[in-house]
């Protein structure tokens, strides 16, 4: 494993690099609140066989990102860096594992370079609109009537307990260590990083509305697909993952029985479902 910068759109981008780059590559697309390091199991059980890089998206993880003084923070501005980032770090062909927040961002990059795109790995990585759970109902109305009283209630969301329960709800008793929701909580205590977030819960609208946009591509494109979900996650429920049928009739579809962190508990599972896909 190699852990490196480099510089691209006044970003100084963090990211994991392991594997041969002689073998095909995955990139891997983390989500809120996390960075490059929940996929820090995942990578040591498909770097025999692939080329893997983890970069952490500006205001998550190590990456040094620009202030809000300077820099909107958006879900096109992530995808812009990550554009980037891509051709600083030479991808030109690759799969992508995306989740939760990088979903979005990385369906963005299968809209701008769907000959890139070799396969797409979806792990609780939504798409549609029956993919939402209950708790997107109140963030719509946010958007549609957005106050600075519900945007500081938005604040809990960075809260250790709130974080706790994103990586523990619906994960077998006892199979989910401290490690990721504690070093999250960090991230999102450093200046101006809860603000940052803050911008893109609202913001998120912006990818409901790309949801169209997303289907017509799977339609088009076709890309080989695997949606492997943790059945139990209140963010992101299965009826995301069996929507994908809908536009590719070939798409993989397996469940795990885990929450919306699913890695945290499953990754050798998940591992064995990406290298089966894959072969």
């Amino acid at each position: 494993m190699k852990y490196q910068f480099t510089t691209v759109d006044n970003c100084k981008v963090f990211y994991r690099e392991a594997g041969n780059p002689e073998n095909p590559t995955i990139l891997l697309l983390h989500g809120f609140p996390s960075a490059s390091h929940m996929f820090r199991d995942l990578i040591p059980e498909l770097a025999d066989q692939y080329h893997l890089i983890a970069p952490d998206m500006p205001s998550f993880g190590q990456t040094e990102c620009p202030s809000r003084e300077c820099q909107s923070y958006s879900f096109d501005y992530l995808a812009h860096v990550m554009d980037a980032f891509m051709e600083a770090v030479g991808l030109e062909h690759f799969a992508m594992y995306i989740f939760d927040y990088g979903a979005p961002v990385g369906m963005r990059l299968a809209l701008w370079h769907p000959e890139r795109i070799d396969a797409i790995i979806s792990q609780n990585g939504n798409c549609y609109e029956e993919g939402l759970g209950k708790k997107w109902e109140a963030r719509k109305a946010y958007w549609a009537h957005p106050t600075p009283e519900l945007r500081k209630q938005y604040e809990s969301a960075f809260a250790l307990e709130t974080i706790k329960g994103q990586y523990c709800f619906g994960t077998p008793e006892g199979s989910v260590g401290p490690d990721g929701y504690t070093l999250d909580y960090a991230y999102v205590q450093l200046p101006e990083r809860a603000e940052m977030q803050n911008d893109l819960i609202f913001d998120y609208q912006s990818n409901v509305r790309l949801y169209p946009e997303f289907q017509k591509y799977f339609r088009e494109h076709q890309p080989r697909l695997l949606a492997v979900w943790g059945k139990n996650d209140p963010s992101f429920i299965p009826a995301g993952a069996e929507a994908f049928k809908r536009d590719l009739p070939n798409a993989v579809v397996k469940y795990v029985d885990s929450g919306h962190f699913a890695l945290e508990s499953h990754h050798s599972e998940i591992a064995g479902y990406i290298k089966d896909f894959l072969r």
